[in-house]
């Protein structure tokens, strides 16, 4: 099989919620207001000019998320709260249309910067893309759309909806501001009907720190008709990324998918 790009994602039915899963994480790739192209990482053989302090490989293996007692929120109900918090996303019934905070809400600098998935059933590595440096040659920073990385789209064959296990390893470094509950909740959903919802604890993460963590996905199987719907209708399939720290949303990244193999 073969993928155009590729990100962890999920399409169960939200009945079976009960159920253990994994999720994963949306890397930088496209916005609606900025580009940043991602080039292939480097061999292991080269070596990183990085100066944070690197953290061991984490594998978490997520939970899944239950909406029931949750009280249900809208879109706009939380655009006017001042902190948005896990249950607060956990109410939504639907693709959120705007972002619901702003790119400075990240006052820990999270960047994410790597980003893998392999098919845990082969060993495969499916995709494997690196974020550009923030500086060119000389050393100058680059000027970057801050809001650049907050949308993807993602391209998928439809042999991809048929993966049962998927391992995300995501790469990111956070600034000098130590992190305490790091935590992602991520919702699928297809025509505004939710398809499965994700729920991952990074925990603490060290000041100036470059941290690895590899996300497990567990695909149950779809049906046939869903399937067939999700291939024929490309970029109605969505999500929302919202990123905790303390229980506060602190960023929040949008994304949305073609299963058709092409754009």
């Amino acid at each position: 099989m073969s993928y155009s790009c590729t990100s962890a994602g999920t399409s169960q039915d939200a009945s079976s919620c009960n159920k253990k899963c994994g999720g994963g994480v949306n890397p930088a790739s496209r916005s609606g207001t900025g580009h940043v192209e991602l080039n292939p990482s480097p061999s292991d053989g080269e070596s990183s000019s990085n100066p944070e302090p690197e953290e061991a490989m984490k594998v978490k293996k997520g939970c899944n998320t239950t909406d029931v007692g949750v009280p249900v929120t809208t879109e706009e109900d939380l655009l006017a709260n001042t902190i948005i918090t896990p249950e607060d996303v956990l109410g939504l019934q639907k693709i959120t249309e705007n972002y619901l905070c702003s790119p400075e809400d990240n006052v820990y600098n999270i960047d994410f910067t790597r980003f893998k998935i392999r098919d845990m059933e082969t060993g495969t590595v499916l995709f494997e893309i690196t974020k550009p440096p923030v500086t060119d040659k000389s050393g100058e920073k680059l000027d970057i759309d801050p809001s650049a990385g907050r949308f993807v789209r993602y391209q998928f064959t439809p042999a991809f909806l048929r993966l049962r296990q998927v391992g995300a390893t995501v790469e990111f470094t956070v600034g000098d501001i130590p992190i305490n509950n790091f935590r992602m909740i991520e919702r699928h959903y297809f025509r505004d009907q939710l398809l499965k919802s994700f729920d991952f604890e990074f925990g603490f993460c060290i000041p100036s720190s470059k941290n690895t963590c590899e996300h497990i996905y567990e695909f149950p199987p779809l049906s046939e008709e869903i399937m067939r719907e999700m291939i024929l209708h490309p970029y109605e399939t969505q999500s929302d990324s919202f990123y905790f720290v303390d229980n506060k949303l602190v960023m929040h990244n949008k994304a949305d998918y073609s299963y058709s193999g092409g754009p």
